[in-house]
């Protein structure tokens, strides 16, 4: 392709082993492959079927994640999974990756957590890559510059097959966001407020190219943020364009490039920018000084608001049944409504940064009672670094669980979940009817958001609920 290009584009060139055409979709080298125990037995089971081996073992890594409980083993060495099932699940994925040479971080790891926390923590994710895995939130992994996206349990036996992927190009989409943040505003409000301004389906058939001074001001951990939360607009990614802050973060990761490998890589990373001049299918601007503290009102991410906002009347059914099901009318607001379990964690909002946030809101606090809180890091290495910094000592003193490091109640799928009812102010990324258990209602905020809820006893920002410990 000639003339200025985006981000995009370069990244999908420099991975087309067969271009596309009218017939057939192109052939896409995929870089790296991240493997859970969920989508990944089938797949495996296809290989063992076919008699096939694994293409590339070396360009595949796995983890033990959504299917884990996050209590402790008990003095025996057994752990506590929600059913027999789910044990099945991992003890398969420990078999799989023992029979196929696939490296698995698996319970004796020291790096073993959640599949987008742990490949960028380990190196594993850099820039200039194609990324995919059996996972939604594989979106996570563009905060590098990398082209991630989730696939389908068959498309990831295609991909340990074959190292390759089957993929018709999306659009691209340019998501500038000008201006600066405001205090106590982070990148969960940012991207919840960018959903709700151009819809779940906003994004369609496109990759988001997020762009522009506030998202060049934001941590690599807000920019994962960020990028984790594409999908929830429908897009089939979303990506930042590398910089000083990418680098910085990456050097000296174990799978990151060493010595003089490294000055040649970020060399190379510098040019992953989208040229002056390079067109977007779609563009749209946000002014990030608008932003206020947001959440969801409703059972899909594009259905929120600021926290103080009127939540809106329906417009169609759907919304009708969100907002019965929420229990909610419109007008009200979405501040002072009754709060039973907080969970922070998942793999938008569970690293060291989202941690030092909520536990400074609950330093010296303590939980409201007949609230629960789950606090869930999102790996082993983010365990041991809050532990270090003793985060774990603020939140249990606050009254809050400290667990060990899984998907915990975002998925609700290995005994982390919410009773029919119960309202739940999440870190995580989906409001979806029972997402969080059966019948459950799913509020997404920001870790400081979630945590003052957890002392307010009802949903509050952080602001709010300073300004009212002042008044009293």
């Amino acid at each position: 392709m000639s003339g200025p290009r985006t981000l995009f584009d370069k990244l999908w060139d420099s991975h087309q082993v067969v271009p596309e055409t009218a017939e057939a979709p192109a052939v896409l080298y995929i870089d790296l492959h991240l493997v859970h125990e969920v989508t990944s037995p089938q797949a495996f089971a296809e290989l063992g079927a076919r008699g096939l081996k694994l293409r590339r073992p070396d360009r595949t890594l796995a983890t033990l994640d959504h299917s884990t409980p996050t209590l402790p083993a008990s003095g025996d060495g057994r752990r506590p999974y929600a059913t027999p099932e789910a044990e099945a699940q991992v003890a398969r994925l420990q078999a799989n990756c023992r029979q196929f040479g696939v490296e698995l971080h698996d319970w004796d790891s020291d790096a073993r957590g959640i599949v987008h926390v742990i490949g960028p923590e380990l190196g594993a994710t850099q820039p200039g890559m194609t990324i995919v895995c059996g996972d939604s939130h594989t979106s996570t992994h563009g905060a590098f510059g990398a082209l991630a996206f989730g696939i389908g349990t068959t498309e990831v036996g295609h991909v340990m097959a074959t190292q390759c992927l089957l993929q018709r190009k999306p659009k691209s989409f340019a998501i500038h966001v000008d201006g600066e943040l405001p205090a106590g505003v982070g990148a969960k409000d940012l991207v919840l407020h960018i959903i709700a301004t151009i819809g779940v389906g906003g994004g369609t058939g496109h990759v988001l190219e997020f762009r522009g001074p506030a998202i060049e001001k934001l941590s690599m951990e807000a920019r994962m943020t960020v990028c984790n939360m594409a999908i929830e607009a429908g897009a089939r990614a979303g990506l930042i364009a590398p910089d000083q802050t990418t680098f910085d973060w990456l050097e000296g990761r174990p799978r990151a490039p060493q010595g003089a490998a490294w000055a040649r890589a970020v060399s190379a990373w510098k040019s992953l920018r989208s040229d002056e001049g390079a067109r977007y299918d779609r563009e749209v601007r946000i002014d990030a000084s608008k932003v206020r503290p947001t959440v969801t009102y409703g059972t899909h991410p594009g259905m929120a608001a600021a926290i103080d906002a009127p939540v809106p009347a329906a417009t169609n059914a759907q919304e009708k049944r969100a907002l019965d099901y929420m229990h909610l009318k419109a007008g009200q607001t979405m501040a002072g409504q009754p709060v039973d379990v907080v969970f922070i964690g998942s793999c938008t909002n569970s690293r060291l940064p989202d941690l030092r946030a909520a536990a400074a809101v609950l330093r010296g606090r303590r939980v409201a009672d007949g609230v629960r809180m789950l606090v869930v890091p999102g790996s082993e290495s983010v365990r041991r670094a809050a532990e270090a910094e003793g985060l774990h000592e603020v939140f249990t003193a606050a009254g809050a669980e400290w667990r060990v490091p899984g998907c915990s109640m975002c998925i609700a799928m290995n005994g982390d979940l919410a009773q029919p009812g119960q309202l739940v102010v999440s870190t995580s990324n989906r409001n979806f009817e029972g997402r969080q258990g059966k019948g459950a209602r799913t509020v997404l905020a920001s870790p400081e958001t979630a945590a003052a809820s957890a002392v307010a006893g009802r949903v509050s920002d952080a602001a709010s609920l300073a300004a009212e410990e002042q008044a009293a």
